[in-house]
């Protein structure tokens, strides 16, 4: 017999759900994909029955396949997409597709917000309500949908309503519930002022949970369904975000989380919810209890990247254009490179600018190109770290996960540009472990999330910096921080030229 413990992962086009023991060995991991629907330009909806046909299969195939024991099942616990909207009629029926986090149409309601409540919106969730957040979305549904708003009695987001579909019961962890800008920070609870400046009923707003609060155990129809045991019990897990910072080991305010996917995200654990960004940086509560986190996300740091490939070496091997930058020089030989190829977010939240390689010479090689790419991503991330050292905070340790992680030589850029250690993980496992260690500590088997990350996060590769390389790129960082306002308003200019033309 081993005793485990589930992580599910609820993901965008995914799920996977990961079996873990009490030692933080994964014992077995299923997933399965999921459709997603854009009937409009902006849009981007999905059937929440999907989530739990996906996760159900998933369970079933660590079952009947890898041979987990429904009652060596002790726990489960979530992490989920953040900001989606799910809404639930009086008879907990879903009552129109689920709205997600990458939903743009509600600008007009982004405005409404903004054009009522103003800085007092920034200052009650320490955020700027955009279109990706929840309450635009409810809102739209709200101007757009009222038929279906007045049937609504609950407003979940995709892993409540997975955990709903499992137990039967209604709840929402603090960390989901602050990324849909309607809790009060300070306050840890639903913000009456914002639901009633907007006709908001309370009643919508399901009970709020810490991550490892135990939410109920199996109900007699999901066990029927699913073969799990009715003595396993759930906890209510986190954002996906914030269940990556504890699957990576953020859970202490020196260190940080640099993420490279498609978008990046520099992440960073803090330990005052009294902490406000102004809404530049995204402020959000932490899976880990009486704790938060901000974030500042680069829109197209891996993207920026495999647009190079594609576009200048579609049929060469990934691995090989990248360390191709090592015949480069720090700086690339005097080529830079903005990342901001669809916009941006931080610290820039700016739709229209783009991207540009500036200081082009007849010298350069495409290795030069290729190694601009990887610095320019990584300036952006330097961007955001200057704001929160204009704040006093200071950190002595990168976290460096995805496709940062796979390079040394990339890992060794961001230890020069960051001019701190950078260390990887030796199995990343992502949100889906993070969730796995909120139902570790739930079911009791540690006494918090920290003595949970000492077995279950293993490191292992240190990158220090380089005392004459740190010196280059902080020159270089300097220049660096030119290209956006030099650039702004010609690349505002092309982008309606384009427009008006197409």
């Amino acid at each position: 017999m081993t005793d485990c413990v589930l992580g599910v992962d609820l993901g965008t086009s995914s799920v996977k759900v990961t079996a873990v023991t009490k030692s933080g060995d994964i014992i077995a991991q299923e997933g399965m994909d999921f459709p997603l629907d854009q009937p409009k330009p902006g849009y981007a909806e999905q059937d929440p029955e999907d989530w739990v046909s996906a996760t159900t299969v998933s369970i079933v195939r660590l079952i009947l396949k890898d041979g987990i024991k429904p009652e060596d099942i002790k726990g489960i616990s979530y992490s989920g997409q953040m900001h989606g909207l799910v809404l639930l009629d009086k008879n907990h029926k879903v009552l129109r597709p689920a709205m997600l986090w990458n939903d743009t149409r509600s600008t007009k309601q982004r405005e409404e917000i903004m054009d009522k409540m103003g800085e007092r919106f920034v200052e009650i969730t320490h955020n700027n309500p955009l279109e990706g957040f929840t309450l635009p979305k409810l809102l739209w549904v709200k101007e757009n949908q009222p038929e279906i708003f007045k049937q609504a009695t609950t407003m979940l987001l995709p892993k409540d309503y997975l955990r709903f579909r499992m137990t039967g019961k209604l709840a929402i962890d603090y960390s989901d519930a602050t990324g849909t800008v309607m809790l009060d920070v300070d306050k840890q609870r639903w913000s009456q002022e914002i639901l009633d400046a907007f006709d908001i009923p309370a009643s919508l707003c399901p009970p709020l949970v810490r991550s490892i609060d135990e939410t109920g155990q199996i109900d007699d129809w999901y066990s029927e369904y699913s073969g799990l045991s009715t003595d396993t019990k759930t906890f209510g897990g986190g954002a996906d975000n914030a269940c990556g910072a504890v699957g990576a080991g953020i859970d202490g305010p020196t260190k940080v989380l640099s993420s490279i996917g498609t978008s990046g995200v520099i992440l960073k654990y803090e330990p005052r919810k009294e902490t406000n960004y102004d809404g530049v940086i995204q402020y959000e509560d932490h899976a880990i209890p009486d704790a938060y986190y901000s974030m500042g996300v680069t829109l197209a740091a891996g993207y920026s990247l495999s647009w190079f490939k594609k576009t200048f070496a579609e049929n060469e091997d990934f691995t090989e254009v990248v360390e191709s930058a090592e015949k480069s020089t720090v700086g690339a030989n005097g080529l830079l490179f903005a990342p901001y190829i669809v916009g941006e977010r931080a610290p820039y939240a700016d739709a229209d600018i783009r991207g540009s390689f500036i200081g082009i010479d007849g010298i350069h090689q495409r290795y030069d190109f290729v190694r601009a790419v990887l610095e320019g991503i990584i300036f952006s991330f330097r961007d955001i770290l200057d704001l929160y050292e204009e704040k006093g905070s200071q950190f002595d340790t990168v976290v460096s996960i995805g496709g940062g992680a796979k390079s040394p030589l990339w890992q060794q850029i961001q230890a020069n540009i960051f001019n701190v250690k950078v260390i990887s993980l030796q199995n990343e496992q992502g949100p889906g472990l993070g969730a796995a260690m909120l139902a570790a500590v739930g079911v009791g088997w540690y006494k918090d999330v920290p003595e949970c990350s000492k077995v279950f996060v293993q490191f292992k590769d240190v990158f220090l910096p380089e005392p004459e390389n740190v010196k280059k790129y902080q020159r270089l960082h300097d220049i660096y921080r030119k290209i956006y306002p030099s650039t702004k308003q010609i690349t505002h200019e092309l982008v309606e030229f384009r427009r008006d033309n197409s």
